[in-house]
């Protein structure tokens, strides 16, 4: 397949852009950014399934690109409410890895070498936790946002997961793959279209086009959750009478998704959306006790759904030792 190859020049300008791109912060204490040397994975059962939550690194995110359409001031004295700061803060990067049967499916690739310095871990990661990357058998992606997808290609351009079948929504390819796609957006989308292109071209990677209800392995499926992206995808786990969501982007702070699911998120393709997206999941989530992975949720992001009046609440998962 044919890459659209970035000059130097390109690659530099994404990587500039990439801290001010206004992805929802995701939550943290305020005891500084993680460390090296922090636990990279996190293994709990649903069902007959047992899942690994594999960190891919964290990137610093602009509180600005959260509740757009609410008052600054109300934004961040809800933050400060919160133990949040009210400038940057830190997107955690949390892909879920399933066995379930004879399958091995891994969520989203990460960023790879091609984003940010703090990213690009998930190979390593993996393999820490015991995990051979060479033995996945389906790569599902929720969407083709660069800290999702970059890491799809090795340093040779070909695919970083060579045997796996790759799944990504029908909805999500075509909209990436239009004509002269990188000339219709504006500027500062650009490099989102050059990195979606040259990820979902990436050689030795042939496309499962999906739609919502997907199967990808009995007991996973596809949700379409458009809003974040026109075919973003979560991705559903139902093992032995439980469920669990992995989220992708559709949630994206663990604080403010969920007490004001109304307030707009400044990097969502379609806001709106977006919103109402995020209502739907929250709201069957809580109805239905579903358990929820957060991608940029504060690491593991594990968790479930309170409802609170006419909000929501995130309640994490505990750590069992």
């Amino acid at each position: 397949m044919t890459l659209i190859k970035p000059t130097r020049r390109d690659i530099l300008k994404l990587a500039a852009m990439a801290p001010v791109m206004a992805f929802p912060l995701a939550a943290r204490a305020q005891v500084g950014p993680p460390t090296d040397g922090n636990p990279a994975h996190f293994n709990f059962t649903i069902g007959e399934a047992r899942l690994t939550i594999i960190s891919d690194g964290y990137f610093t995110t602009p509180v600005s690109g959260i509740g757009v359409n609410a008052d600054p001031a109300e934004v961040q004295a809800f933050m400060a409410s919160h133990y949040q700061p009210t400038d940057i803060g830190y997107a955690h990067t949390n892909h879920l890895y399933i066995e379930i049967g004879d399958a091995k499916v891994l969520v989203d690739v990460g960023s790879g070498s091609r984003f940010f310095e703090t990213t690009g871990r998930l190979m390593g990661n993996l393999e820490t936790a015991g995990i051979d990357p060479q033995a996945v058998t389906h790569v599902v992606m929720t969407h083709a946002h660069p800290d999702h997808i970059l890491g799809i290609r090795d340093d040779f351009d070909e695919a970083i997961i060579p045997d796996a079948e790759y799944i990504i929504g029908a909805a999500e390819h075509d909209y990436w793959m239009q004509d002269d796609l990188v000339n219709q957006v504006e500027p500062e989308d650009q490099q989102f279209v050059l990195a979606a292109v040259n990820s979902i071209n990436a050689d030795g990677v042939e496309w499962t086009l999906a739609q919502d209800g997907h199967e990808v392995v009995p007991g996973v499926s596809l949700v379409h959750t458009p809003g974040h992206t026109l075919g973003h995808m979560s991705v559903r786990l139902d093992s032995g009478g439980k469920s669990l969501i992995a989220l992708g982007d559709c949630l994206t702070n663990a604080h403010a998704n969920f007490a004001r699911p109304d307030w707009l998120t400044g990097r969502d393709h379609d806001k709106e959306m977006a919103a109402a997206t995020r209502a739907r999941i929250l709201d069957m989530a809580a109805a239905d006790r579903i358990a929820v992975l957060g991608y940029h949720f504060p690491f593991p992001g594990v968790g479930h759904v309170k409802r609170n009046g006419d909000a929501f609440q995130f309640v994490p998962a505990l750590w069992q030792f």
